[in-house]
């Protein structure tokens, strides 16, 4: 009988003992506060966008992760009145490097909240030391980061609808650069290609800017497009491979990253990458003949029988897809060398 009593006040001691200090972990470290329905405990996460990247506001009303995404328990908000409540705290890079924004260094920083790192640019960027020590998760287009956020990936073809390759193509390959520069390695290898070639080239610097809705079919003339990168960089693929190429039906022509880091993300046979040819004159020949073989020239397509194409353009997207992530993360990381992780 005694025993059973010391047992009883054991297990009531030990009771009490969890309780305090699941109290005092509440109070000291922030923690998020549970919620529970009818599938158990799960808890709210609260992602807090300090700026909006390239000052291009979304709206936020209502439960957007939910609604636009089916991601549940994912709260956006971009009030930065809410700073002490927010699990996360986004800060996108271009913003801080330009001094439009700057961190709240001086607000008191829950000791649980993450402070995310955003930034989708190539690593020519800049000197971000001065961040270092201040961030615990990444999030960027290469694969190694804590949220890997690609401009865009294939995705598992959900019609039995045939994709059909535009017809009349009018022009043999077109590219359309909003960055140009002389000195850029793509700029040199365009000027070469067009000494063999006719490509028909689009932007402000050439004075034949085009209209957003004007994209893709001016460039679905075309047979090619030369998707290259104003940067090379470990994973830097970006909307020109996804969009300009792929959602306008023309065979994109890379110049980036390795053949092998495209083929990461896609077919072999669905792209041709400037590294292939020993100069840019057997290329221009290799563009010229494959458009005339109408046999080889659609085997380049064969990927649409399988796979869609998923182009990520809205930022909202991109923030609920944190909270996908949130539970798998470290929660004691930081990074005490931003700068060597950005230019690996």
């Amino acid at each position: 009988m005694k025993l059973r009593k010391a047992c009883t006040w054991l297990a009531l001691a030990l009771l009490s003992l969890m309780l305090s200090t699941y109290m005092v972990l509440l109070y000291f470290l922030d923690l998020p506060k549970l919620t529970g329905n009818s599938h158990g405990w799960h808890r709210n996460i609260s992602i807090l966008l300090w700026h909006w990247p390239f000052n291009r506001p979304y709206p936020l009303e209502g439960d957007v992760c939910l609604d636009m995404y089916s991601i549940p328990r994912c709260l956006l908000t971009d009030n930065r009145s809410r700073f002490d409540q927010a699990d996360v705290v986004v800060f996108h890079h271009y913003e801080l490097e330009m001094a439009h924004q700057k961190l709240p260094l001086h607000l008191r920083r829950p000791p649980a909240q993450k402070w995310v790192w955003l930034s989708l640019e190539s690593p020519a960027m800049k000197n971000i030391s001065a961040y270092n020590h201040l961030f615990n998760w990444t999030m960027t287009y290469r694969q190694d980061a804590d949220i890997f956020m690609p401009y865009g990936r294939m995705i598992p073809q959900r019609t039995n609808e045939s994709f059909l390759i535009p017809k009349h193509r009018s022009c043999l390959a077109s590219w359309v650069v909003s960055n140009y520069n002389s000195h850029h390695n793509r700029s040199r290898v365009v000027l070469q290609l067009r000494k063999h070639i006719r490509v028909e080239v689009y932007g402000s610097s050439y004075r034949r800017p085009l209209a957003r809705e004007q994209l893709l079919p001016t460039i679905a003339r075309c047979h090619f497009y030369l998707a290259f990168e104003n940067a090379i960089s470990k994973d830097y693929i970006t909307e020109k491979l996804w969009r300009n190429a792929f959602q306008a039906g023309a065979v994109p022509v890379v110049l980036g990253p390795p053949r092998s880091n495209y083929e990461a993300f896609v077919p072999r046979d669905s792209f041709i990458h400037v590294n292939d040819f020993n100069s840019t004159e057997e290329l221009a020949s290799f563009l010229k003949r494959l458009a005339t073989d109408k046999a080889q020239y659609e085997l380049y397509f064969k990927w649409h029988k399988k796979h869609a194409i998923h182009v990520y353009s809205d930022w909202r997207e991109r923030l609920c897809h944190i909270c996908k992530r949130y539970n798998e993360l470290p929660s004691f990381k930081v990074y005490h060398d931003l700068q060597g992780w950005a230019w690996q």
